[in-house]
């Protein structure tokens, strides 16, 4: 009994696989391999001088097979983040320099060095020349006429008001040869003058350049110290030109420290990007707040950039085939029929390449698989070639269609020779000129 059962179900498993076979060779099959092409007709029923050069046809199982899949080519805006490498660096609005007014002689040097950091007011170093001790005492003196002429009443309104123009002369003399406001009054209180003037630091800031030492005779104009505000930085990126027209002034930007979880928070200024011969980029200023001084010059960070691109037709990288001077997409044509488009590129953005000249929103294209599309494509072309059915245009370059150009009245006529354009504006380039162009080579891709 059992042998009679599993000879039953051998059976059936055979005449179920002949059935399947069958199924799949039958070419009125009405199933769908895939899901994004509609069900193949009959190849008689299309005509073949109506088709682009190159055009392949291909069964749903195949195509199933090959992994080619297709889409809808559209139009809209896109916007992605641009993700670059960006230089923190000082705000030159708000960089301090120290230099030496006269020529004298350090005396004294604080703990305060580069890198360290310094508030407004806060005494840096001192230093002695003889040039202060003329003014000081000239100033002292006019400080002591003002004080008596008050007290005694004898003097007229214009002599006071001249002795407080003196006192405000000295006092600008004084803080032009490099002493602080802070000594001067100091002066004007105590009505005693100084040997040592203090160099004090003018904000609240790190010192990022220090020249000088205890004992050492400086020169007039000499640089003395460097300080820097770090409460608020500029951070520089560097965008290649395609990249950088998409940035826009205002727009606010995310930077991250590598490694770190801080993120701060930066806006493009409406400063022109400049160009950087070195890098061939144009660098683009960010400004941001700096809490706790977690950046600093020179550091490098990421930073995110929102790119807006204006309503483009846009397709997926994948399926622009690029042969360098030569862009090319498969179009689905429906039934199996996948034509080779030339196309022309614009930006390129993450996955997303913008479409110039060549498609049109609702077209549908192949964007997996499409490598495999073209080799069938090139070998349908080399077939073409061999039998004399294409030629090349001799304005545009591109293959043509004999048939399909005869068909369509793109040919001319030239000194007893025939030529075949790929559209009509090739034709009429052509017909104006004929000599120039029947008489160079075709510049055309194969």
């Amino acid at each position: 009994m059992k042998k009679v059962i599993y000879t039953a179900a051998a059976i059936l498993c055979l005449g179920l696989a002949f059935l399947t076979g069958y199924w799949l060779r039958s070419p009125d099959s009405t199933r769908t391999g895939n899901p994004s092409t509609t069900s193949p007709i009959p190849a008689a029923s299309v005509d073949p001088s109506t088709m682009a050069p190159g055009t392949v046809e291909m069964r749903p199982e195949k195509q199933q097979l090959l992994g080619v899949r297709t889409d809808v080519v559209g139009k809209s805006s896109e916007t992605a983040t641009l993700r670059v490498l960006g230089l923190v660096a000082a705000d030159e609005t708000r960089i301090y320099r120290i230099n030496s007014a006269v020529d004298c002689w350090i005396r004294k040097t604080y703990s305060k060095t580069t890198g360290s950091v310094v508030q407004k007011g806060e005494v840096l170093a001192s230093f002695y020349s003889p040039e202060f001790l003329s003014t000081e005492q000239a100033y002292i003196f006019a400080l002591s006429s003002f004080d008596r002429f008050h007290s005694s009443g004898r003097e007229s309104p214009q002599q006071i008001e001249l002795t407080g123009i003196t006192i405000q002369q000295y006092k600008d003399t004084l803080s032009n040869l490099g002493m602080s406001d802070i000594q001067i009054e100091e002066i004007g209180r105590t009505r005693a003058y100084t040997e040592n003037i203090q160099i004090r630091s003018p904000a609240t800031g790190f010192i990022l350049y220090r020249n000088l030492s205890t004992g050492e005779r400086i020169e007039k104009g000499k640089e003395l110290y460097r300080i820097a505000d770090l409460r608020r930085v500029w951070i520089l990126a560097d965008l290649f030109e395609n990249e950088a027209k998409y940035v826009k002034p205002g727009a606010l930007v995310k930077v991250t420290l590598p490694g770190r979880q801080e993120v701060f928070h930066a806006k493009v200024t409406n400063v022109l990007p400049q160009f950087d011969p070195s890098t061939r980029t144009l660098k683009v200023r960010l400004e941001a707040d700096n809490p706790g001084y977690v950046l600093r010059p020179d550091m490098f960070v990421d930073v995110d950039l929102p790119v807006t691109f204006p309503p483009a037709v846009t397709v997926p990288a994948d399926a622009v085939l690029d042969a360098g001077i030569r862009k090319t997409v498969f179009v689905d044509l429906g039934n199996g029929l996948f034509e080779p488009r030339e196309v022309e590129t614009g930006w390129r953005f993450a996955n997303r390449v913008e479409i110039v000249k060549g498609l049109e929103p609702g077209e549908r294209i192949v964007v997996s698989g499409n490598f495999l599309i073209d080799s069938e494509s090139r070998m349908e072309l080399a077939a073409a070639g061999m039998s004399g059915t294409l030629e090349k245009d001799p304005v545009c370059g591109a293959v043509v269609s004999v048939k399909k150009a005869l068909k369509e009245g793109k040919a001319s006529v030239h000194q007893g020779k025939t030529y075949y354009f790929s559209s009509s504006e090739c034709k009429e380039k052509f017909d104006r000129d004929p000599d120039r162009y029947a008489a160079k080579p075709v510049e055309g891709n194969d």
